[in-house]
């Protein structure tokens, strides 16, 4: 049960890019939690989350000797929701969400690399995910909102998620 939840539901025993197929299958579920609750629950949820999970993969990492195994992607779930939940209501947003959060969880600039370095058990498995999904969110926001402002707000650039609000 530990196992699959670390995976989430098996998303991170694929065996390519499965950090990858992790924020996939957490954006897929966001997707779906957001055509029945509000953007704001998506947010606790992914705080939630991130707090539960610490114990879960401290107990994981105590039982296996593996500190932050490849196969778990809960981090990259909760990362991505809190992403997702900061942006906004566009498809462009989601989006948007999603591929900042995979640059910044890949690349880990600045302090979202000294907390992957320094924060050792659940907490820097965790912790750096969701710095990166703190700053995906709000880079997508911004990005949006500066394309609105110069005048580039195309139709296809505003199309609202009809359940998003």
């Amino acid at each position: 049960m530990q196992r699959l939840f670390l995976t989430f539901f098996g998303a991170g025993l694929s065996p390519k890019a499965p950090g990858t197929v992790g924020s996939l299958a957490g954006a897929i579920a966001a997707f779906g939690i957001l055509t029945i609750l509000p953007a704001s629950t998506l947010f606790l949820v992914s705080i939630c989350l991130f707090l539960y999970s610490i114990k879960i993969i401290d107990d994981y990492e105590a039982k296996t000797g593996v500190h932050d195994h490849g196969s778990i992607v809960i981090d990259e779930v909760a990362g991505v929701w809190l992403a997702i939940s900061i942006s906004g209501a566009t498809a462009v947003q989601f989006v948007l969400s999603v591929l900042f959060f995979r640059a910044f969880d890949i690349l880990k600039p600045s302090v979202i690399g000294r907390i992957d370095k320094n924060v050792k058990g659940g907490l820097g498995v965790m912790g750096d995910d969701m710095v990166a999904g703190l700053f995906a969110g709000l880079l997508s926001a911004i990005c949006y909102e500066a394309v609105t402002k110069i005048g580039l707000d195309y139709e296809w650039i505003k199309f609202e998620l009809p359940f998003v609000k």
